[in-house]
C-alpha cells in the first residue's frame, strides 16, 4: 500500500493526512448544520470548533507519545511526524472535550448541548480517519487467511491492502469504521427528536463507541499497554460508565433537545 497520495518533490502529501483533513472537514459540516438548525450563534461555534480541533489533535498525539515515551525520547524529531500515524482517538476525545468544556464555561453556553451537537461530528471524523490507518498499513489485527478476507466480501483493494510483509491481517480499521457508521446514523436520527433529553446523544456516543472499540481492540496487535492492560479497553470501560451515568442524569432533568 502506497502511503503517498502525491509526491511533488519538495513535499509529499500522505493519504493519512488527507483522511484526517476530510474527517475534520465533514465533522465540522455535520456540527455546523445542527448549529444552524438550532439557531445558535455561529461565531461561538466557529471559535469553539477551532479550539476543539487543535486540542483534539494535541491530545491525540500527546496520548500516543506518552505511551511510547522511550521511543520518542530517543527520536524526539519524530514527535512532529504525525503523517506517519500515531494519533490516539481517546486522547483526541479527552483534548476536544476539555477544550469544549473550558470554552462553554467561559461563554456561559450549555456544555452538554454542545457535546450533543459535536458527538455525531466526532464520530464521522473517526469513521473517515480510520482509513488513514489502512493507507499506513497500521492498527490492524492478527494474521488471517486470504480466504477469510474474501468470505467477508471485501473489495479487492482492501484485501490487497491487508497483505503486509507476507501475511494477511484482520482489517480492524474497517470493523471500527463500519460499526461507527451504524452508530453515526443512529445518533443523526435521534438528534432530530426534540423530546430527547440533552446529554443523551453524548451518553450514547460514549457507550456505542466504547463497545465497538473494546471488541475491536481485542483483535489488534499494536495496542497501547499499561502493564498487561490494553489502555483502549480500560478507557472504553470508563467512557461506557460515564455515558451511562450521563444518560441517567439527563433523564432527571427537564432539558430537551428541542430547547435552546
Amino acid at each position: 500500500m502506497d502511503r503517498v497520495l502525491l509526491d511533488l518533490g519538495f513535499i509529499k502529501i500522505y493519504w493519512y493526512s488527507i483522511t484526517m483533513f476530510l474527517g475534520v472537514l465533514l465533522g465540522v459540516i455535520v456540527a455546523y448544520i445542527e448549529i444552524k438548525r438550532k439557531k445558535i450563534n455561529i461565531d461561538y461555534f466557529e471559535n469553539m470548533a477551532f479550539y476543539a480541533i487543535v486540542f483534539g489533535f494535541l491530545g491525540a498525539r500527546l496520548y500516543y507519545v506518552l505511551f511510547n515515551l522511550d521511543y520518542y525520547l530517543n527520536n524526539p524529531i519524530e514527535i512532529l511526524e504525525v503523517w506517519n500515524g500515531g494519533l490516539a482517538i481517546h486522547g483526541g476525545i479527552i483534548g476536544a472535550v476539555l477544550a469544549i468544556f473550558i470554552y462553554c464555561k467561559k461563554k456561559k453556553i450549555d456544555f452538554f448541548l454542545m457535546l450533543d451537537i459535536c458527538a455525531p461530528a466526532l464520530m464521522i471524523g473517526q469513521i473517515i480517519g480510520r482509513w488513514g490507518n489502512f493507507f499506513n498499513s497500521e492498527a490492524h489485527g492478527g494474521i488471517v487467511t486470504r480466504s477469510f478476507l474474501e468470505s467477508l466480501h471485501l473489495p479487492e483493494f482492501i484485501i490487497n491492502g491487508m497483505y503486509i510483509n507476507g501475511n494477511y491481517y484482520h482489517p480492524t480499521f474497517l470493523y471500527e469504521s463500519f460499526f461507527n457508521l451504524i452508530g453515526f446514523i443512529i445518533l443523526m436520527i435521534l438528534r432530530k427528536n426534540k423530546k430527547i433529553h440533552i446529554g443523551v446523544i453524548t451518553g450514547l456516543y460514549f457507550m456505542w463507541y466504547s463497545i465497538v472499540r473494546f471488541f475491536v481492540e481485542s483483535l489488534r496487535t499494536d495496542s497501547l499497554m499499561l502493564g498487561n492492560l490494553r489502555m483502549a479497553q480500560v478507557i472504553s470501560i470508563v467512557l461506557f460508565i460515564i455515558g451511562l451515568i450521563l444518560i441517567v442524569i439527563s433523564k432527571k432533568k427537564d432539558k430537551y433537545n428541542g430547547e435552546v
